[in-house]
Order: structure tokens, then sequence, then C-alpha cells
């Protein structure tokens, strides 16, 4: 059984992997733009390297991604910061009124899911909206 910190690890890797997917950067260019080696980001992407915070925040700044959505999937911020799992069990929330809730609301209830690859897909979700 994966220990919570390398489902976590993996969880990172794939989301970095989604957004440099999103952006239309290979590793290489990523490795340019962040002056990190292909190398090292291939281990990050795969799950077999924690990176450091000022390493999220070269990737978030070169992806264009908040380093708050970075901390949050590396376990590094708790839930109630990052947002996604306190919105789904927050009683009294209008999904009419909460620009895409019933999406994440359905990824939020998919048992099909892990925790992680709810949050994961939420924080790609969100991303997609905030850049049109």
């Amino acid at each position: 059984m994966p220990e919570p910190w390398d489902t976590r690890r993996e969880a990172l890797g794939a989301f970095i992997r989604s957004q440099r997917k999103l952006a239309n950067l290979s590793l290489r260019q990523l490795a340019e733009m962040t002056s990190l080696s292909n190398p090292y980001l291939s281990q990050v992407e795969r799950g077999l390297h924690q990176p450091s915070v000022r390493v999220l925040k070269l990737i978030s700044d070169a992806l264009n991604v908040s380093a708050e959505t970075l901390l949050a999937q590396a376990g590094l911020l708790d839930g109630d910061r990052s947002g996604a799992a306190t919105r789904a069990g927050r009683v009294g929330t209008d999904p009419s009124t909460t620009p895409g809730a019933s999406a994440e609301a359905a990824i939020l209830a998919d048992q099909g899911l892990t925790d992680e690859q709810k949050n994961a897909l939420v924080t790609v979700y969100r991303s997609m909206l905030r850049s049109g």
C-alpha cells in the first residue's frame, strides 16, 4: 500500500504535467523557463521527487498557476486553505450562486476517484476557468 506522501507526490506530479501540457510546453522548455534540469523535472512529474517550496514557486511562475495551488497539491497547505475539500462539505452552499460549483460538486461526488485525484481535477478545472 502506498504511503500518503507517495500518493500526494504522484498527484502533484500529474498535476504539474497536465498544466505543462495545457500550456503546450515540452519538459525541456519548462526546464529552460525554470532553470531546473530536465531529468529533475521529469522525476517531479513522475512523483519520484518531492520538490521544495522554491522549486514549486519556479514551476508555478512558469506555468502561470498560483503558488498556493501547487503548495496545496504538494500537501503543504491544508484543505481549508486550498478550498476544494471545504467547498464540498460546506452546509448551505447554493451551487447556482457559485460559478462552476456544480462541476466541482460532480467531481467531488465521484466515488471512482481518490481524494488526491478529485483535488487535482478541481484545481485543473479552476485554472481553466481563470484562464478563460
